[in-house]
């Protein structure tokens, strides 16, 4: 076997390969042999065909196969030869035979891995989130509990604030209804957020039965570009009024959230739980990404094209699944690539970066590191025993733990090299309320 190597660009490679045509046909007229022992060939008792009849009825087909071993076994040696790191796949064409039928000829274009030198991240200033739960956050994780068990009772007067009303509307600007100003049976909760403040004034006021037609402008910020800055007039149709009625906090309200005997403070208690369970979740999130933005702005390589179409798909087949998962007919949906381009070239450099760093500095995840992140996730479920036993159940099911683990590693790694603050947030600008 000939080898000839040639650069292309800074990672795209080509090997033409040259093979012996005698050793081609060597291997596949031993194996057209091996055929004729057990081949049914009508004329011919089984495995007695003459070698000649075996070639004419299996000699393409064998021929076919044995050309494409070739192809990969000989590319797979001089890659090894070569000591070349492939990424993604190769894409193989045959090349001119030129007059000479004792060689096989063909060449593999493909990519190479990048090599990459880890920024130093010394300068870097990494911001390290720390926010406090306190018994205010409690409260107030109590109060949004009680609010998403509001229950809701027929009244028969006009809507007010903090009602829900059922309504049928109709938005017109320069007399036709626009793209998404018409629905019917809508329900709304007054105040809180749900609408335009201006919109919501126009509900007020009005009671079951009754319609009212109103002028609102449309906010010149407002993300529907089309509506934006317009003035739209409205025509309202009140169906239903109910009044939101609060639970009591009391044992009932303890026994919803699965406190059994009803018991307030444990109840609170619980409820704190889950909430530092979440501060911690989120702060860790946020340092983590604050690490994997540093590591990107300060190792600057190029990206294997081929990687990022292969995350491209992975993409675009992950966003097919889940518009499936929601009743959304994909059947006939086209996901352009371009959509998914950025967040895959981000994807595969970390994913790059990351596999650098862990080999060279063995910040691999270790079996106990996996089993705390497995116990953590089984911790919100009611029988946790059987979550870790189902992660223990399967080795890929423990692949994203592990590569969480991995992750927390390089975090910790890149907190000895960079200068970090700490620095406060309040809970709600962490929770994205404000």
């Amino acid at each position: 076997m000939q080898v000839n190597l040639e650069t292309l660009g800074q990672l795209e490679r080509r090997l033409n390969i040259v093979v012996p045509f005698a050793q081609i046909d060597a291997e596949v007229n031993s194996r057209l042999k091996r055929v004729s022992r057990t081949a049914k060939i009508q004329g011919f008792r089984p495995g007695k065909a003459p070698l000649r009849i075996v070639e004419q009825f299996y000699g393409p087909q064998v021929r076919e196969e044995v050309l494409g071993e070739t192809v990969q076994r000989s590319f797979s040696q001089a890659v090894t030869e070569q000591q070349l790191r492939v990424a993604g796949y190769p894409r193989f064409e045959p090349l001119p035979a030129e007059g000479d039928t004792t060689d096989f000829k063909f060449s593999a274009v493909f990519e190479v891995y990048p090599e990459i030198a880890v920024g130093d991240l010394s300068a870097v200033d990494l911001e390290n989130p720390v926010t406090d739960v306190t018994d205010a956050e409690v409260d107030k994780t109590i109060d949004i509990l009680r609010k998403q068990r509001t229950s809701f009772n027929a009244v028969e007067r006009a809507a007010q604030e903090n009602d829900r009303v059922i309504i049928d509307f109709a938005g017109k600007i320069d007399g036709e209804v626009f793209e998404g100003g018409k629905a019917d049976n809508y329900s709304v909760w007054l105040g809180q957020g749900q609408m335009l403040k201006d919109f919501e004034a126009g509900i007020v006021g009005v009671k079951e039965g009754e319609s009212k037609t109103f002028e609102m402008v449309f906010p010149e910020d407002y993300h529907g570009k089309d509506v934006a800055g317009k003035t739209v007039v409205w025509e309202i149709t009140v169906k239903n009024v109910a009044e939101a009625t609060l639970p009591e906090l009391n044992d009932d309200f303890a026994k919803m959230l699965g406190i059994e005997d009803g018991d307030l403070t444990k109840m609170r208690d619980e409820v704190k739980k889950n909430v530092q369970r979440e501060v911690s979740r989120r702060l860790k999130a946020r340092l983590k990404e604050g690490v994997m933005q540093a590591l990107l702005d300060n190792t600057k390589f190029d990206v294997p094209k081929a990687l990022v179409q292969m995350e491209v798909g992975r993409l675009q087949q992950q966003t097919a699944n889940d518009f499936a998962s929601r009743g959304i007919d994909v059947a006939n949906m086209q996901l352009p690539a371009e959509l998914f381009t950025a967040q895959a070239e981000r994807r595969v450099s970390l994913g790059l970066i990351l596999a650098e760093l862990v080999k060279h500095h063995n910040l691999q995840a270790k079996p106990e590191q996996i089993r705390v992140i497995v116990e953590e996730f089984a911790e919100s479920y009611e029988q946790p025993e059987d979550v870790v036993k189902w992660y223990y159940a399967s080795r890929e099911r423990l692949e994203g733990p592990e590569a969480l683990a991995t992750e927390d590693n390089v975090v910790e790694w890149a907190k000895t090299q960079a200068k970090v603050q700490d620095k406060a947030l309040s809970f709600d600008e962490l929770m994205g309320n404000k």
